[in-house]
């Protein structure tokens, strides 16, 4: 057994070489010379063959108690190189100020739609929610707009094709025939959210009070005052004698809330296929009359069609309401002084940190 006199010095050898590495890179590359396939030490454990029946177990015992030995010191080099490594490279003065995290703020349409939401739950208002691809007769027939309106040309409203031909559809296109009803109405993204207005009058009796907030997509070009995604927030309320001063002092009420205790409201006539009457609602405060304007127009609103309600299957006898609805960026933007809708949607930090 002569050359298991060399176990112990090969040992000692390779624990210097171990500890002398200079980084993980050096440690890997002296752990191949000596515990590798082709190192130093398993060349000597395959000199095992040539030793006795007798004389192997004792000599293997000996062998793999330096083999145990040397990769216990190898995992407590490649630690202590690991936590060399993570240190910094430039000393650190543990007596500097520590650096604080940024923390992240509410996008401004996101502010401002929870402003909306609180000014109408103070009066007893619920928030309701609906899918943003809608089908033709929950955006458009049951509100009472007829086939040859233009809010249904393909030039303003992103119609989703499907495939007609197809024998048996998938998940998706089940899920798009499903919402689609019976008729196989064509699906669209919503325009507005009113369609949700009709949804929950399908869902529930009057008594209905509602504020729909959410993102609407239309055939727009972007520019300074036009995006095709969008934010609206619809209301709806149904009950018996509701009147126009109702809906007058409501909106009055929220816009108080949102834009100043100076906020004067008008109404003018207008047309809705889905209120009548309708109006547009201007508003006035300093904030407009420093723009040296006398009037904005900030929202749309009137009192629901009786043809609405016959839809739903509410009695327009017994059952009144009105509706509105504006854009959240409109508010944001006259509220903050911005004039380019698209830096909402632009993400740039320096400008929403702003807000």
């Amino acid at each position: 057994m002569g050359f298991l006199n060399d176990i112990e010095p090969l040992k000692q050898t390779a624990l210097t070489e171990f500890k002398n590495a200079a980084d993980l890179a050096a440690l890997e590359q002296t752990k191949g010379a000596w515990i590798g396939p082709n190192g130093k030490f398993t060349a000597l454990m395959k000199q095992l063959g040539t030793l006795s029946k007798e004389e192997k177990p004792a000599a293997g015992k000996l062998i793999n108690a330096a083999k145990v030995e040397l990769e216990a010191a190898l995992g407590a080099c490649r630690e202590a190189l690991e936590l060399k490594a993570a240190l910094p490279k430039e000393p650190t003065d543990f007596t500097a100020p520590g650096r604080r995290r940024t923390l992240g703020k509410l996008h401004p349409l996101t502010q401002v739609t929870d402003d909306i939401v609180r000014a109408f739950r103070k009066i007893g208002f619920a928030v309701a929610d609906g899918p943003e691809i809608e089908d033709e007769y929950h955006c458009f027939d049951a509100l009472n707009t007829p086939a040859d309106h233009p809010a249904r040309d393909s030039q303003d409203t992103f119609y989703i094709a499907t495939n007609a031909g197809a024998v048996s559809p998938s998940p998706g296109e089940a899920a798009t025939a499903a919402m689609a009803g019976e008729g196989g109405r064509s699906s669209l993204l919503r325009t507005h959210t009113s369609s949700v207005q009709i949804r929950v009058m399908e869902k529930q009796p009057p008594p209905v009070r509602i504020i729909v907030p959410g993102r609407v997509y239309r055939r727009d070009n972007a520019d300074a005052t036009h995006n095709p995604t969008f934010h609206q927030i619809e209301g709806l309320y149904v009950d018996k004698n509701v009147t126009v001063g109702d809906l007058k002092g409501t909106v009055e009420f929220v816009f108080r809330e949102l834009m100043g205790s100076d906020v004067k409201i008008r109404f003018r006539p207008h047309y809705f296929s889905y209120t009548e009457p309708s109006y547009e609602i201007d508003f006035t405060n300093a904030l407009v009359k420093k723009m040296g304007k006398d009037w904005l127009e900030i929202a749309g609103c009137g009192m629901v069609h009786p043809q609405v309600f016959e839809t739903v299957g509410y009695d327009p006898a017994v059952w009144t309401g009105w509706a509105f609805g504006f854009g959240i960026e409109r508010i944001a933007m006259l509220r903050y002084g911005i004039n380019d809708i698209r830096l909402f949607y632009e993400n740039d930090v320096r400008f929403l940190k702003q807000f």
